[in-house]
C-alpha cells in the first residue's frame, strides 16, 4: 500500500510517499494563506494512487481543515493526524501529561530513535524552525524531556519588532553574516547573534544529555533552518531534513 506522509509546520509543508516501506523524495513548500484548492493543486500529483495519508501538524485547526478537505477531494479518504501517545515505535513519552508534548516533537523523536546511525546510543533531536525544539531519547527509548527556544528568524523578528533603536539601525536585509560572532553591521549582528544563540543551546544540550545518559548521544538536526544553524554547532552532528517524515514512516509501518 502507498501512503502519503505529510509534515505541516507553522510556515512550511513537507511531504513524501511511502511505498512498500521505502520513503520517496521529500518535497516542500511554504503554505501561508493556502486554501483547500491550493493544497489540492500542490499535493494532487503525490496523492495519485495513494490509499492513506498520515500527517502531523502544528499549523492549527484552520489549516488542518483545509488540508483535510483537499485530501478528501482527491482520494475520497480523510487524512489521519498523529497525536502524541504514551508509547509508540519503542519510544516512551516522558511528559507527565502526554498530550502536552507537541505531535511534531513526538514524531521527530520517533524518527531519531529509529535512525540507523543511532546504534544503541541515546539520541538528541533538534528541530530548527519558527521555534527550535530539543528532545532527548535515551538508549532504552525513554523520552527524557526537552526544551523550546525561538528559532533564529523569530529571534531577529522579535528584536526588530520590540526595540526601536535596533530596528532603525538594522536597515533592510543585508548579506548573510560571516561565521564570526563579531559582526560589523546591525543586521549582521542580529543574524549572527541568533544563529550563535541557537547553536550554543544545541551544544549545551549535548553536554547535558551526556551527563544524563553517561555517553555522548547521536545529535540530529532537522527543520527548515537546520542548514543555517549547523555551521555554528561545535558538536559532531548530522542534518536530516526528512527526520519528521522518517518518524511518520515508522508510525505508518503497520498501515503499509
Amino acid at each position: 500500500m502507498t501512503t502519503l506522509l505529510v509534515d505541516i509546520g507553522n510556515t512550511r509543508i513537507k511531504w513524501a510517499r511511502l511505498v512498500r516501506g521505502r520513503l520517496g523524495r521529500q518535497r516542500a513548500a511554504a503554505h501561508a494563506g493556502w486554501t483547500a484548492p491550493d493544497f489540492e493543486r500542490a499535493l494532487a500529483p503525490a496523492l495519485r494512487g495513494v490509499a492513506a495519508v498520515l500527517a502531523v501538524s502544528v499549523a492549527g485547526t484552520r489549516v488542518d481543515r483545509r488540508f483535510a478537505r483537499a485530501v478528501r477531494a482527491v482520494i475520497g479518504v480523510a487524512p489521519r493526524f498523529v497525536a502524541s501517545t504514551r508509547r509508540a515505535c519503542g519510544v516512551t513519552n516522558g511528559y507527565r501529561e502526554v498530550w502536552r508534548l507537541g505531535a511534531d516533537r513526538w514524531v521527530a523523536a520517533i524518527g531519531g530513535y529509529a535512525h540507523p546511525a543511532r546504534r544503541a546510543r541515546a539520541v538528541c533531536v533538534v528541530d530548527v524552525g519558527t521555534a527550535t525544539t530539543i528532545d532527548l531519547v535515551d538508549v532504552a527509548g525513554r523520552h527524557r524531556g526537552g526544551a523550546i527556544i525561538p528559532g533564529p528568524a523569530l529571534m531577529v523578528e522579535s528584536l526588530l519588532r520590540e526595540t526601536g533603536g535596533i530596528r532603525r539601525r538594522a536597515g533592510g536585509h543585508g548579506p548573510r553574516s560571516a561565521k564570526s560572532l563579531f559582526a560589523r553591521s546591525t543586521r549582521e549582528a542580529l543574524e549572527a547573534g541568533a544563529l550563535h544563540a541557537v547553536a550554543a543551546a544545541i551544544d549545551r544540550a549535548r553536554l547535558e544529555a551526556r551527563a544524563i545518559t553517561g555517553a555522548a548521544p547521536l545529535l540530529l538536526l532537522t527543520g527548515g533552518a537546520a542548514s543555517e544553524v549547523h555551521p555554528y554547532v561545535g558538536a559532531a552532528h548530522s542534518v536530516i531534513p526528512d527526520l519528521v517524515l522518517r518518524g511518520l514512516a515508522a508510525l505508518a509501518a503497520p498501515l503499509s
